[in-house]
């Protein structure tokens, strides 16, 4: 019997990108790479001078060497971008602040060379042919308005594959997303999860006649909940893609192929690896760690080592779309996702929208926690049913669970307040801080 999943479209940009024809061949030219841009930022980078001091490129021969090199993360890029930078500044041509609230301080600031965000287009153009291919349109549901911006990028590398598209921009207003999805009759979405999860019911209001033209939705910007791609996938029958990315990684990093279990990365300019977040030692294939990955053909601003705070594994056996690239596992949330409750016991964000995110006319929440109480703020159109929520959200809790008291409350959703590519999480108010980043229209 033939294998009728198409093998993915990522598989041959690589190959011909890099040379590779397998694993093997692949990891030799990403480990060229790797002492290269060891070089390269230690030649033009103030940071990565002093930061890289104590290593030599021709000590990377393994993907196990890799643990002679320091880490990098978002506190010491906040601390101070600049030098990072490997070109002078009139050679960047797109800056991304990624904002903190509360008591997170600077924001980050990544920067793009035009080469860099070619790069990124050229993945993008490559990647969709997973889910879309011509004639089509697509609606995006991303920071668009300025050049540069993920939006802006995607519009024009589908252009190159002859898909059209319209930038809609983050939903702010469902009623005037929802009549922009039905007057252009888009046959892709691509959007945040939270977000396209409400238009999709919204739509359910009218008895969902937009499915008869959409084709396949593609969720990004933040970790995919499972509860959201099922119920994305029933309301308007299609397949329901991941994508894993951040703004560091130059916002293109893996998408899923047709078989729907694992993103398949952009190995020619990634090497990704999974670590113990405590000990910081690389685990096994299959074995759930933090996300860490070095960029190997960035130009303005290389990232080497750069721990993420997403949770993930390697997935160990083949794809069933046949390609020998590797799987990383969709993201199970992030590290500062989880609050701590008592002792050892946690809550997590994760947790939380695979529960809430099944109830019927829940389209957004916001969990807060003080002591002895987890508030749930739910949005939509109309009320959920709460019973079946306390019901839930109870049974996350540790098993003395009477101690703590679960309020929850509703409003109607007019508006979202997330505008941009922004990370949820739950606002510990025990501790007075948040960790919420968006990307700047």
């Amino acid at each position: 019997m033939t294998n009728k999943v198409p093998i993915t479209p990522v598989e041959a940009w690589i190959k011909a990108r890099t040379g590779a024809v397998d694993a093997d061949s692949l990891l030799s030219e990403q480990l060229v790479r790797v002492r290269a841009v060891i070089d390269y930022a230690k030649a033009h980078s103030p940071f990565y001078r002093e930061h890289l001091s104590g290593v030599e490129s021709s000590a990377i021969r393994s993907r196990e060497d890799m643990a002679k090199l320091p880490f990098t993360d978002a506190d010491m890029l906040r601390e101070n971008p600049l030098p990072w930078l490997c070109v002078g500044q009139q050679e960047i041509s797109r800056i991304v602040t990624l904002e903190s609230s509360g008591t997170e301080g600077a924001p980050k600031r990544v920067y793009f060379t035009e080469e860099d965000q070619e790069l990124t287009m050229d993945f993008f153009a490559h990647g969709m042919m997973t889910l879309i291919e011509p004639p089509a349109l697509v609606m995006i549901l991303m920071p668009g308005a300025r050049p540069g911006s993920i939006g802006d990028l995607l519009a024009k590398a589908l252009e190159r594959k002859g898909v059209d598209s319209v930038i809609h921009g983050p939903i702010a207003m469902l009623e005037d997303a929802y009549e922009v999805l039905r007057q252009t009759k888009a046959n892709c979405l691509v959007g945040i999860p939270n977000q396209v999860l409400a238009l999709a019911r919204y739509g359910e209001l009218y008895g969902n006649p937009e499915r008869d033209e959409i084709r396949s939705v593609l969720l990004s910007a933040d970790y995919v909940p499972k509860a959201i791609s099922e119920e994305i996938e029933r309301l308007w029958q299609c397949p329901v893609f991941g994508h894993y990315g951040m703004t560091e990684t130059g916002l293109g990093g893996g998408v899923e192929c047709a078989v729907l279990d694992g993103y398949h990365m952009r190995e020619g300019d990634l090497l990704v690896e999974i670590i113990d977040p405590k000990s910081g030692a690389i685990v096994p294939d299959g074995e759930a760690g933090e996300v860490v990955f070095t960029t190997l053909t960035r130009k303005g601003m290389p990232f080497i080592r750069y721990r993420t705070g997403d949770i993930s594994r390697w997935l160990t056996k083949p794809c069933p779309c046949g390609t020998w690239l590797r799987r990383l596992d969709r993201v199970s949330g992030r590290i500062s996702g989880s609050v701590s409750l008592k002792g050892e016991e946690k809550l997590s964000q994760s947790l939380l929208d695979e529960v809430i995110f099944k109830v019927k006319d829940v389209m957004d929440f916001q969990t807060f926690l003080s002591e002895g109480k987890v508030l749930i703020k739910l949005r939509g159109i109309k009320q959920p049913d709460f019973t079946v929520i306390q019901r839930e959200v109870r049974g996350l809790l540790p098993a003395k669970a009477g101690e703590w008291q679960i309020e929850l409350e509703w409003e109607p959703l007019e508006v979202f307040t997330n505008r941009g590519t922004l990370k949820r999480k739950i606002t510990d108010l025990r501790q007075e801080k948040t960790d919420l980043g968006r990307e700047q229209e």
